[in-house]
């Protein structure tokens, strides 16, 4: 089985059998604060091209997309906002991102455009596969809101540390990926497991 084949088969699965909380969600949302449910905002795929990643929108009014990062206990953030961040369940909508090709279920997460292009070298090797809904450093970095709200400087924290630490756990997979290494990403992301090193 392909790993397309078996992306569009899995998330189309989990969007059946989950589509009841994600209608749950949808009211959740609506009801909570005014605006839409769903947040869009642009990601640099595979091969550079621009794509809108889809969640659950978790913050007051509409989101901007230059929004680009989120830091500690940001005011914005709804009642249900702070619920879905908890248990990463704003990002379930990225399964319909699976579906339709910009992602995958597994592989490096998406950047916004502005940090890839200043990482454009790393990220000519990362983007030759399919940005993914989860990864190693998706799990290492499963509290990042939190880590950035303890910085001075929160995007100076993340452009010096995090994302080059990203990028160089992105890397490492690339070159081990297999499809028993993808099946246990994706138990540990559900698990919540932490990745050391």
């Amino acid at each position: 089985m392909t790993k397309r084949v078996f992306d569009i088969l899995m998330s189309s699965l989990g969007i059946i059998l989950l589509s009841p909380l994600l209608l749950l969600i949808v009211l959740l949302v609506k009801i909570d604060s005014p605006g839409p449910a769903l947040f869009k905002q642009e990601r640099t795929g595979r091969n550079f091209r621009l794509f809108k990643i889809i969640k659950f929108r978790t913050m007051t009014g509409e989101p901007t997309a230059d929004a680009l990062l989120t830091v500690g206990e940001d005011v914005r953030i709804t009642r249900v906002g702070r619920w879905l961040r908890r248990f990463k369940l704003d990002e379930l909508p990225q399964l319909f991102n699976v579906v339709i090709g910009d992602m995958s279920l597994v592989g490096p997460r998406p950047e916004v455009p502005r940090y890839v292009e200043m990482f454009r070298k790393d990220y000519e090797e990362l983007l030759a596969v399919q940005p993914g809904l989860t990864d190693l450093a998706s799990i290492k970095y499963r509290h990042e809101a939190a880590l950035l709200g303890m910085a001075q400087n929160a995007e100076q924290e993340y452009l010096s540390i995090i994302l080059p630490d990203k990028i160089r756990i992105a890397k490492t997979y690339l070159r081990q990926s297999s499809f028993p290494a993808d099946l246990a990403i994706i138990l540990r992301t559900l698990l919540g497991k932490p990745q050391r090193g």
